[in-house]
């Protein structure tokens, strides 16, 4: 059970509010006998303000409770249609995958059982369906592909369970390689990442992060803690799965069931930002790495204009292609010397139902 302890602070200043008397002792109104102004009305919110954006996104937000057989989880979720589909992540709803319930909470008040449609684990992504509800609101998709760093977001979601929540702040990075599941987890799913400052808390995951239009830019799906025992919030270093790729995975769950992911073809170890490079373990027979002719022991230095400086780095940023792309890689090789060569990413089937 949640228990949250709200502090009263008062200020050292001595007295109490009340009337005030003129020397001949006539009352003179203090501001409690003021009349109330009125509230702005929605639609005469200032244009672009995060009263604004709040009152457009959150009724297409909705909360996920989800019970499975090891554990209890909650999360957040995007409305795509006015039916109930919705995108999330897939660390939110996989603790019912093999078993269990999930229940979408929605912000009018209604409750409905939800069915997994599909998961892709290494983009942690996930699309469910509300089972027998109309008349929703679903969400504008944006575009992350024009999203600048210092670009003003907000975030919507349900930490802590606390649903409808509104946080707001800037886009502080992008590209930015980030395990789902922290430094231990491997390159299982690694995000290639919106960062940002906006609070998010547990419970905020598959909530969108948006623009100052409340167009959906991001799918807030990880933080950085500094992980004092149980203690795990919002320290501003949050991460946010890109939309274009969200929406690419997203909508091949929704029609397939599954989705795909491009492939390099080559084993990387996990690496950090100071090893400068993403070394080639071992390449893939008959893989894209190998007709391209890149051979284990040589470094990857670059993706097209991106600096890649780990092992990490690069499993990122090949998976924020689409299959079939075609990309320049910058190698190089013992001695030292670089050069660059096309490379036409592959294709594999990833996610389950």
């Amino acid at each position: 059970m949640l228990s949250l302890v709200v502090g009263l602070v008062a200020g050292g200043v001595g007295g109490a509010v009340g009337y005030q008397f003129a020397s001949g002792g006539s009352r003179v109104a203090s501001v409690l006998d003021l009349p109330v102004p009125g509230a702005l009305p929605a639609a005469n919110l200032p244009a672009g303000s995060v009263e604004q954006v709040a009152q457009k996104v959150t009724p297409s937000v909705v909360q996920l409770r989800v019970h499975g057989p090891q554990m209890t989880d909650e999360g957040s979720g995007i409305l795509l249609s006015s039916d109930g589909l919705i995108l999330t992540n897939n660390h939110v709803v996989e603790p019912a995958a093999t078993g269990g319930d999930i229940t979408a909470v929605f912000q009018d008040g209604r409750s409905a059982p939800v069915e997994i449609v599909g998961r892709a684990p290494s983009f942690d992504l996930a699309v469910v369906r509300a089972q027998g509800v109309t008349g929703l609101t679903p969400a504008q998709l944006g575009s992350s592909s024009n999203v600048r760093v210092g670009q003003e977001v907000v975030a919507v979601g349900s930490p802590l369970g606390l649903s409808g929540t509104v946080t707001s702040g800037i886009i502080s990075a992008l590209d930015r390689p980030v395990r789902a599941g922290g430094e231990g987890s491997g390159q299982d799913t690694v995000l290639d990442a919106i960062q940002t400052d906006a609070a998010i808390n547990p419970g905020n995951s598959g909530g969108p992060l948006t623009d100052m239009q409340g167009r959906v830019i991001g799918i807030n799906s990880a933080i950085a803690s500094l992980g004092f025992g149980n203690q795990v919030g919002s320290i501003g270093l949050g991460f946010a799965i890109p939309i274009d790729q969200a929406k690419r995975i997203g909508s091949e769950l929704l029609h397939n069931g599954r989705a795909t992911q491009a492939i390099l073809g080559v084993i990387i170890p996990a690496g950090r930002p100071e090893d400068g490079a993403a070394v080639v373990q071992q390449v893939t027979p008959g893989g894209p790495a190998t007709a391209a002719g890149i051979q284990a022991g040589e470094m990857i230095t670059k993706v097209n204009n991106r600096v890649i400086n780990s092992g990490d780095a690069l499993v990122a940023t090949i998976r924020s292609y689409s299959p079939g792309s075609t990309i320049t890689m910058t190698v190089k090789n013992v001695t030292g010397a670089t050069r660059q060569v096309q490379v036409t990413l592959g294709s594999q089937q990833v996610g389950t139902r």
